[in-house]
């Protein structure tokens, strides 16, 4: 039996009295929501409430469990599944100690923790990597209880799938999404995580088929717009508005085709949400479709210069530019479906591979990072770019090959947020991924799909 698709809706737990106090929680009970807390899970429960559940599964610690409740105080009748898979990270000898604490005691041991988690040993354990095996004993688990349910064969439509929201823990979180993108323990603490944000997993043909990371840490229906950011530098990463070939799916790729009304409107609406935000540098695509874009945020921050860069431009689809996805497959017969299944095997007809993408956003990126390094090492850069190009630069900050190409989505008029907080040298953070809400005011991403 197939099985069915899945969108996945994780939050984490509210703010805890642990949290305001800067404690290390782990799997300790003792830390409870502060008002606070409960607001913001208020809060959740309104950004999802136009979104069908159908299950909702949640650790059994307290300060998850309340958030559970209040998440489904209006929703009768859906049962709360309590897994011990979703308990946080087994931090026994750390618990209820505050972070400057731990330092102070255990100094070789946090700068492991720092710097090389998948190496934290702790009374013989290594908590970050059980804590990986845990996330994936519990999408198996996950796997046989939505295969066995009757309503899986709702799921067999992938533009309908079943709703699983998941209340969990910073750590916990970052886990379940680490071991489906395929991202190590090395990585625990390169994937940024707030008190009650919402992200998206898309899993289209079910677990253990193509997953896709719709949207990572979203915070803006908390009166967040982004997460605050404690220091180093921050590069804003947009994809550009819609153009009429995005809404017909036909491939772009070099064609400087510009925005249509609503990718007009959809500039407009990323200007206005970043209007308030501190830019220091601005770089585009100089094709017409981002530099647009790029022109309305710049004419709320009229001290920035845009600056043009020709290794941002969208990849080159050589022979296949101007072609709706059947026309492609008609005149290249079964080169759409392996584009689509092993894109890093494709070669473009006279345009390019994904390699020779790689190699060009990476000497952009390096470029991007050097220059704001050495003239805002605390400041905020906005990068206005493509589809593909946003893609690359994603996965390169985790080491990923163009394999991973389908993994991170980028709508129209999305914005992610890389943090640099010890600057160019230090490890990137991936802060916000394809944030939309200000085009639709809805958490699940509504923009077209495009050609890619």
């Amino acid at each position: 039996m197939a099985q069915p698709a899945l969108r996945i809706l994780l939050v984490r737990h509210g703010e805890s009295t642990f949290n305001v106090e800067n404690r290390i929680q782990g799997r300790s009970d003792l830390s409870r929501l502060t008002p606070s807390g409960e607001a913001q899970a208020q809060r959740v429960a309104e950004a999802l409430a136009g979104i069908p559940l159908d299950y909702v599964y949640c650790s059994p610690l307290s300060r998850a469990l309340d958030t559970a409740h209040i998440l489904l105080r209006e929703r009768g009748g859906i049962p709360l599944l309590i897994s011990e898979q979703l308990r946080e990270i087994d931090l026994t000898e750390w618990e209820g100690l505050t972070f400057a604490e731990v330092k102070e005691k255990y100094p070789e041991e946090y700068y492991r923790w720092r710097y090389q988690p998948d190496e934290l040993e702790l009374g013989g354990r290594f908590p970050v990597r059980d804590l990986w095996q845990q996330a994936q004993v519990f999408w198996q688990q996950l796997a046989e209880q939505v295969q066995l349910d009757p309503r899986s064969e709702r799921g067999s439509d992938p533009t309908h799938p079943l709703n699983v929201l998941i209340v969990g823990h910073s750590g916990l979180n970052r886990a379940l999404v680490s071991t489906v993108i395929g991202l190590g323990p090395v990585h625990y603490h390169r994937l940024g995580q707030n008190n009650c944000a919402i992200s998206v997993l898309n899993f289209p043909q079910g677990l253990g088929g193509p997953v896709q990371l719709e949207s990572w840490n979203i915070t803006a229906h908390l009166g967040q717009p982004l997460p605050k950011r404690k220091q180093g530098m921050r590069i804003l990463l947009v994809r550009h508005g819609e153009t009429q070939w995005n809404r017909e799916q036909r491939f772009q790729g070099q064609r400087d085709i510009p925005l249509n009304a609503t990718g007009e409107e959809q500039a407009a609406k990323v200007a206005e949400f970043l209007a308030d935000q501190p830019l220091h540098l601005a770089f585009s695509s100089p094709l017409k479709r981002p530099w647009a874009t790029a022109d309305a945020i710049c004419r709320h921050h009229p001290h920035l210069i845009l600056r043009p860069m020709v290794e941002l431009q969208e990849i080159c689809h050589g022979d296949w530019e101007g072609k709706l996805q059947s026309e492609v497959e008609a005149e290249y017969p079964g080169e759409l479906e392996r584009w689509q299944r092993d894109p890093a095997a494709v070669q473009m007809p006279n345009g390019e591979n994904l390699y020779q993408v790689w190699a060009r956003t990476r000497s952009a990126w390096e470029e991007i990072l050097t220059t704001t390094a050495a003239q805002f090492p605390e400041g905020t850069a906005v990068v206005v770019a493509h589809d593909a190009i946003n893609k690359a630069i994603i996965c390169q900050l985790f080491d990923l090959s163009p394999h991973a190409f389908w993994i991170f989505k980028q709508g129209n008029g999305g914005i992610t947020v890389i943090d640099y907080p010890e600057g160019k040298e230090g490890a990137p953070v991936l802060r916000v991924l394809n944030l939309t809400t200000h085009l639709s005011g809805q958490i699940l991403d509504c923009t077209t799909a495009g050609a890619l």
